[in-house]
């Protein structure tokens, strides 16, 4: 027997094989890596993916029903507040519980209680039984559905997912004694949950349906988790909002004993007039998608989700109480998951309820984050609440905070903030570049990309803060020069274009013409053409029907009067 190493030819030949295989083995665990790492960095990517808002719809006090009469509000510094509805019974509820220690003055909606049950598919009774809420967040989605572009009908069998914040409005106890003309309903009609169900049951939708309460932050908690949703692929659309509807006065009197009321029932927010918070109500619909879909898919981008962050306030200096460091963290982590920084944000539409608490608290944190390291002193934070205007929608004031800065983002202004022209002296402003909007304040596209921040902080304690960006289309091509030719000829002399209409009864299709007809008015924009291909490719055909025949703007809003009144016309066919 022999020991010792094996030398000769045979060694050196497995020795060369050894290395060949080892070599293949590195080879192969290589490439392995190199997958991994790229599949790391798509995976990272998707976390970050901006995500984009292509369609919007509302309902806010002072008549508003659409982004468009949102914006006239905005920009004409209404202030919408006013007294207590009288269809409600309210004065019963007074009576009866007691309520005299606040102003009988708030922002509601005051057609909350109208809904096209049909429209829908659903009963008299059962429409009845649900909470109005629930009847507003469906009509705010098929608005902002269609507002994007989209046949809400074509959505059917889709992954799109529905994220609502919402909390009880106590309807069902108000309507529980209305006997067998709701029962079998009720439960269904006043449950929270199926707020977003709902939505997704009415349109077919099988992506995820969450219905969140965080209070005050609840809107803007469903759209931090609708974005979460659409960079995990979890859903490649997604609808997200809020909505609150006051049945009774019990929230003003419940915060009246608290001391918590203003004395006029409006949120001065940030003013050295500020005593109190003024409850509203509304609901408002978010259309979101990941903008490179929105790219692909050819939808409009009418403004850019960056980042998102939620966090808590925990052990704070009471229950209720806002706590100043757990705000400062959800805005710089907003910023870090935008991975921008603070100085690369323009404007702050602000909680800003118009609390003694509450506002300096905000101010300071936005001053200790947004307001140091600005690009020059003539570029500060601007900082605004959308709730001097409206009062504070509770579950739908923060997507209203969202709402009117895409409008800013498009028009190319800031607002004012009512009841702003002297500033809290509760807050050291000299500790950072922050200005309060006392008057509207140009807001242009330029080189610098323009940025905003969002901000909702729950009487719970969870806080959330969003960024937005401007949308910039690739390959956007200039504007023309005065006088060059239109990219779409104008059609004098042309042939006739069809504008199709329809509903699903004689007056809904009554009422569709007319609202139409006032939409073309108010915008000269789009050419006839453009609002026949809209009307073709983008609305649910429904049955009752017309179609206005025209050359050109005059006769095809003439027709639509017609249809508006039902009236015979030439140029009209039903």
């Amino acid at each position: 027997m022999t020991t010792g190493t094996q030398t000769g030819p045979g060694a050196e030949a497995g020795a060369g094989a050894g290395d060949k295989e080892l070599l293949n083995t590195l080879k192969k665990l290589a490439a392995d890596l190199f997958r991994t790492r790229k599949r790391v960095q798509q995976l990272e990517a998707g976390k970050r993916e901006p995500v984009a808002i292509i369609g919007m719809g509302c309902r806010y006090p002072g008549g508003v029903t659409g982004p468009e009469s949102f914006w006239d509000l905005l920009t004409a510094g209404t202030d919408a507040v006013g007294g207590f509805p009288t269809d409600r019974g309210w004065d019963a509820f007074e009576a009866q519980y007691g309520g005299d220690a606040y102003a009988r003055q708030g922002g509601f909606v005051h057609d909350a209680a109208d809904f096209d049950a049909s429209f829908f598919g659903i009963s008299p009774r059962e429409a009845l039984a649900m909470d109005p809420q629930q009847r507003l967040l469906l009509e705010t989605a098929w608005e902002a559905l269609e507002r994007a572009g989209l046949d809400p009908t074509g959505l059917h069998e889709s992954d799109t997912g529905v994220f609502v914040g919402a909390n009880s409005s106590g309807y069902d106890a108000v309507l529980g004694g209305s006997g067998a003309e709701s029962a079998g309903y009720l439960l269904t009609g006043s449950l929270t949950a199926v707020a977003s169900g709902r939505i997704s049951y009415v349109l077919g939708l099988t992506g995820p349906a969450v219905t969140v309460d965080t209070a005050c932050s609840s809107s803007l908690v469903a759209l931090h988790q609708a974005v979460q949703a659409l960079r995990a692929g979890e859903c490649s659309m997604a609808l997200a909002g809020g909505a609150a509807v006051m049945v009774t006065p019990g929230s003003f009197m419940e915060f009246s004993e608290q001391g918590g009321m203003g004395s006029s029932g409006r949120c001065k927010a940030f003013s050295a007039d500020a005593d109190g918070i003024g409850w509203a109500e509304g609901a408002g619909m978010l259309v979101l998608e990941r903008l490179s879909d929105a790219r692909r898919n050819g939808h409009q981008v009418l403004a850019v989700i960056r980042g998102t962050a939620a966090n808590q306030d925990g052990a704070s200096n009471g229950l209720t109480a806002p706590n100043g460091p757990s705000q400062r963290r959800v805005i710089r982590a907003a910023l870090a998951n935008a991975q921008l920084a603070a100085a690369d944000i323009d404007a702050v539409e602000a909680h800003g309820t118009g609390t003694t608490l509450g506002d300096p608290i905000e101010a300071q944190a936005l001053l200790a984050t947004y307001g140091q390291e600005r690009p020059d002193a003539e570029s500060p934070l601007w900082l605004g609440s959308v709730k001097s205007n409206i009062g504070h929608a509770q579950c739908a004031g923060g997507i209203a905070g969202v709402i009117k800065m895409v409008l800013a983002l498009e028009h190319g202004l800031l607002p004012k903030s009512l009841y702003a022209q002297e500033p809290t002296p509760h807050v050291d402003w000299s500790a950072g570049n922050v200005k309060l909007l006392r008057e509207p304040v140009e807001w242009a596209a330029g080189e610098r990309m323009r940025r905003a921040g969002v901000s909702a902080f729950g009487v719970s304690g969870t806080n959330v803060h969003v960024i937005l960006e401007e949308a910039t289309e690739p390959g956007t091509e200039a504007a023309p020069e005065p006088g060059a030719e239109p990219a779409t000829p104008a059609l004098t002399g042309a042939p006739a274009v069809p504008w199709t209409v329809s509903g699903r009864s004689a007056a809904a299709l009554a009422v569709q013409a007319a609202r139409l007809r006032e939409h073309v008015l108010a915008q000269p924009e789009p050419t006839p053409v453009d609002v026949a291909l809209s009307l073709t490719t983008t609305r649910a055909a429904h049955g009752h029907r017309a179609v206005v025949l025209g050359a050109g703007r005059e006769e095809l809003t003439a027709g639509l009067a017609a249809v508006a009144m039902a009236q015979p016309a030439a140029n009209v066919v039903t």
